[in-house]
């Protein structure tokens, strides 16, 4: 089937049965789709299909899935790339930690694949609204491109994987406006995905630790705001 909707996907995982039906279901949307058995192997294919969405799991032979995705958040070519695990670990430490190395979401076995799909297809929606919006925000040292997805700090480029950008650049446009960790999860990850309150200090932490501490502010007890002063 062509690709209906211009959007490439890879699946790592591996149980044979699980790439067969994902391969299956995301092909059947218009997704041109490849597979991978490990995550060593998920990274080579990655950096030559540069996919638009990555599904990985966590528990593989060679290389574990949270590995694999702090190796490929490091491949500039794909850092816009969603990356959604599917894993049948449903500890929070594990959640934690995929969102430590740069996950946009996390969603556990056993598959629901038209429940997936939506999800997938509500990724990809978001995401073509988001890049409708050509802006960019300067302020002292800092400069985020909306429009390239790329920030700048004295001038040298900080590489941010999408959902650290896009918290980054919805605080920037709301200066010294204070938000709760549920209004960020709204604004950022959406309603029809699921994500612990934490995952909002994790990514802050990262953004953190590319920008420094000037920028973002923590009010305790309430949350977080772009600070100008």
């Amino acid at each position: 089937m062509g690709n209906k909707q211009g959007h490439k996907v890879l699946v790592v995982d591996d149980e044979e049965a699980i790439l067969e039906l994902l391969k299956y279901n995301l092909e059947k949307q218009g997704y041109e789709v490849k597979t991978a058995l490990d995550g060593v192997k998920g990274v080579e294919i990655a950096k030559r299909f540069k996919p638009d969405l990555i599904l990985l799991d966590i528990m593989m032979p060679r290389q574990d899935g949270v590995e694999t995705c702090r190796q490929l958040r490091e491949i500039p070519d794909i850092s816009g790339t969603f990356i959604i695990f599917l894993t049948a670990r449903s500890e929070e430490y594990s959640e934690v930690a995929a969102f430590d190395v740069g996950a946009d979401d996390y969603i556990t076995k056993p598959i629901k694949p038209r429940a997936l799909m939506s999800r997938i297809n509500a990724f990809f929606r978001r995401d073509t609204k988001k890049k409708e919006v050509t802006n960019q925000i300067s302020i002292g040292d800092l400069v985020i491109d909306r429009t390239s997805y790329t920030v700048q700090m004295k001038g040298n480029e900080v590489s941010l994987p999408k959902k650290e950008f896009e918290l980054l650049y919805f605080l920037a446009q709301n200066p010294n406006k204070v938000f709760d960790r549920d209004e960020l999860l709204q604004n950022i990850w959406g309603s029809d995905v699921y994500v612990l309150a934490r995952t909002v200090d994790v990514h802050i932490r990262k953004v953190r630790e590319k920008i420094g501490d000037d920028y973002i502010k923590t009010i305790k007890g309430v949350g977080y705001k772009f600070s100008l002063n």
